[in-house]
């Protein structure tokens, strides 16, 4: 049964691959989706090691997606892969297809956050229902001008990936409380 995991399947709970392309219910850990028409333009600059960083910086990554669409350069699907990414690509929206396989990890507890690098409103929905199933949510947005307040602020955390360098002290000191002065950033 295909479950959007792609050909190469999953991670299993011990990090390594099943064959089946299933994630184990117990991995905890961090499921990471890139929105990349939305993330990865030339006005914002964006590193795909520095979008990683910031999702390792919640905890160990059990899926590290990039969704691109059918536009996407060879070059950029080969340098993504290289950087530990799965690409997706697809000839339909991209947006649905990560809201849907974002929403059925959420649904079978595959991760303990969901973090979604985007800049797209389309994705509060599903930051929303990660909640819903008790799963901590993080929005990254690729830049000051590039963040969507909507995603940022039905998460429960936020990273701006604007240039300016940051500590993992710094993040953890914004956990739990008002984000709005304290916004953590990474330098790419």
């Amino acid at each position: 049964m295909d479950r959007g995991d792609g050909p190469d399947g999953g991670t299993g709970a011990d990090g390594e691959a099943n064959a089946d392309g299933k994630t184990g219910t117990d991995t905890g850990g961090v499921a990471l989706f890139v929105d990349g028409p939305n993330v990865l333009r030339e006005e914002f600059d964006v590193d795909l090691d520095d979008v990683r960083r910031a999702g390792e910086a919640e905890g160990p990554l059990v899926t590290t997606r990039l969704y691109l669409d059918e536009h996407a350069t060879p070059g950029l699907i080969q340098a993504a892969e290289a950087r530990g990414f799965e690409v997706v690509v697809t000839s339909g929206d991209v947006d649905v297809k990560l809201a849907v396989d974002a929403a059925r990890f959420a649904a079978e507890r595959r991760m303990d956050t969901l973090a979604i690098a985007s800049r797209d409103t389309d994705f509060k929905p599903v930051v929303e229902t990660a909640n819903g199933y008790g799963i901590r949510t993080l929005a990254i947005a690729p830049g000051e001008f590039g963040r969507s307040d909507a995603l940022r602020n039905a998460a429960n955390g936020s990273v701006t990936l604007d240039g300016d360098e940051v500590d993992a002290d710094e993040v953890d000191a914004t956990e739990g409380g008002d984000e709005t002065d304290t916004e953590p950033t990474w330098h790419r």
